[in-house]
């Protein structure tokens, strides 16, 4: 230390810290917001409603609910009116509670008790260097995952991003061969094996517990053109037969994400497309503290779960959330025998998008 502790700025850093602590038990009340369906029945009604109301339609007991509305109120994320009736605006509605939205923002709460659970063994992380992967999440860690994901991929996946990667739509409407790479339940597979009866499709994911969800959602499906495998099984095809391998938000997550790379530009065919979706990133700590606003959160996230994942192994890389940027991603890309790599002109809050070619 510099300087001797200054009274007024330990009463700001102090207030600072708990503003944080805050922010994390607020976190914990829209999990249960949204887990006992309290925003959709403030979405559904057609005026602002008292905690009784709320209860009532909900099946909870009053009391907890008026608590939980204090905090929400108090909060800013939930109106309070006269009478202590609450509601909610439009646009908390939509992230909320409208699953059909993609600004619908539930997924990370869905699984924030399994995401803060990892403080229980991540602190022997930090003396072994090695993480967890994804399954230490749980069943719920995977739902978390599929909803935080779902709704975008419906909104855009079919409409925008596919129609970016030159003549795709086309081959995929003649008949293409594709894989998703990082498939988690399946989510963005089925929309596009659904859209395209005439191609193949082929998810691959190392969770048991998103293999068996998106197994499921074939099972009690129509479809005929899809399947879902664990690489560990199942390998990818080194045959160059592929036109098309996704990896959406999944390589930075990895703990050999190199070798996943080859094997992707061995599977694709001389005219393939490896399309990759990661975090947005920059090459630098201080540039992601600088231009990244939400930087502390994406590093706390990289802790217990994105990073952790990637160092599950213990030779693993450890790229973490913040991890692939641009730069690094085009350096590993061209490492694996890619000489053609594009950054999309996608408006995602989160993602980059690139299209990548052998």
């Amino acid at each position: 230390m510099n300087r001797e502790l200054d009274p007024d700025l330990l009463k700001l850093f102090s207030f600072q810290v708990f503003t944080k602590l805050e922010g994390a038990v607020t976190a914990g009340m829209i999990h249960l917001g949204d887990r006992l369906g309290l925003y959709a029945a403030m979405r559904d009604a057609d005026r602002p409603l008292t905690t009784s109301e709320l209860a009532e339609a909900t099946g909870t007991i009053e009391r907890w609910v008026r608590e939980w509305a204090y905090n929400q109120a108090a909060a800013k994320l939930i109106e309070a009116h006269e009478g202590e009736r609450f509601s909610l605006t439009p646009e908390a509605a939509v992230v909320f509670a409208d699953h059909e939205h993609p600004a619908f923002g539930m997924g990370m709460f869905h699984r924030l008790p399994q995401t803060m659970n990892a403080l229980e063994h991540v602190r022997d992380s930090f003396r072994t260097g090695v993480g967890h992967d994804y399954d230490s999440h749980g069943p719920e860690g995977a739902v978390g995952i599929e909803r935080s994901f779902e709704p975008w991929n419906k909104a855009f996946l079919l409409p925008v991003v596919l129609p970016a990667l030159g003549d795709m739509v086309q081959r995929l409407q003649a008949g293409a061969a594709v894989a998703d790479v990082g498939c988690g339940a399946g989510s963005a597979v089925m929309l596009m094996a659904e859209a395209f009866p005439a191609s193949t499709f082929a998810g691959y994911d190392i969770s048991q517990y998103a293999l068996a969800r998106a197994r499921a959602k074939v099972d009690a499906s129509t479809l005929t053109n899809v399947a879902f495998h664990d690489p560990r099984e199942v390998a990818l095809p080194g045959d160059q037969s592929l036109d098309l391998v996704c990896t959406f938000d999944c390589i930075h997550d990895m703990a050999h994400p190199q070798d996943v790379i080859a094997a992707i530009r061995a599977s694709l065919k001389p005219d393939g497309v490896w399309m990759l979706v990661d975090i947005k990133a920059l090459d630098t700590f201080a540039e992601n503290a600088r231009k990244n606003p939400m930087a502390s959160l994406m590093y706390g996230i990289s802790v217990l779960s994105c990073m952790s994942s990637a160092l599950s192994e213990p030779d693993g890389l450890g790229l973490g959330t913040l991890g692939l940027s641009e730069n690094t991603a085009r350096q590993m890309a061209e490492a694996a025998g890619f000489t053609r790599f594009r950054k999309l002109d996608i408006d995602h809050s989160v993602n980059a998008f690139y299209e990548v070619r052998p």
